[in-house]
């Protein structure tokens, strides 16, 4: 059994661009129900909160380790491709780009999508921004902000017979 750190080093874009790549293996690894979370683990606080706009087909407030397994496992069942592409460190609480010394601090960062809907095969391309809150070297909070929340629900939405 791998000893997984109980937080990350370095200041919060350090501990981004770590969750970042952990996550890209979490998904190599076969993603959510296959994957191990234990992959993400290390860099999410055990009270974790992520809160999505509702009109998402994953919208809510998931909580803790439970709710992100749960999350992840809500965004795959609607989406067969998420992937980020280019990302941009925003800004920092102390008005830094969030690449400080010390383990906490609000990051936001603008992350250009392209993702497949799993109910209708359609291709979007879109930009999150994020509110991301980290202390003590771990995601303690974050708030996904879409530009289109109504476009990505439609996209992932159902087709009705006859339409």
């Amino acid at each position: 059994m791998t000893t997984l750190p109980t937080s990350t080093s370095g200041g919060p874009r350090a501990v981004l661009t770590a969750m970042y790549a952990a996550e890209a293996r979490y998904l190599a690894a076969g993603g959510p129900g296959r994957a191990s979370f234990d992959l993400l683990a290390p860099y999410f606080a055990p009270d974790v909160v992520l809160h999505q706009a509702d009109a998402l087909p994953y919208g809510g407030t998931w909580r803790g380790h439970e709710g992100m397994e749960r999350f992840f496992l809500a965004m795959s069942a609607a989406w067969t491709e998420f992937e980020i592409g280019e990302q941009r460190f925003l800004v920092a609480e102390d008005g830094g780009d969030g690449d400080g010394d010390g383990d906490g601090g609000t990051v936001v960062v603008r992350s250009e999508i392209r993702a497949r809907a799993r109910a209708t095969g359609r291709e979007l391309t879109f930009p999150i921004l994020q509110t991301i809150t980290i202390a003590d070297g771990r995601i303690t909070e974050v708030w996904p902000f879409y530009w289109d929340t109504a476009a990505l629900a439609e996209a992932c939405r159902e087709e009705q017979a006859g339409q």
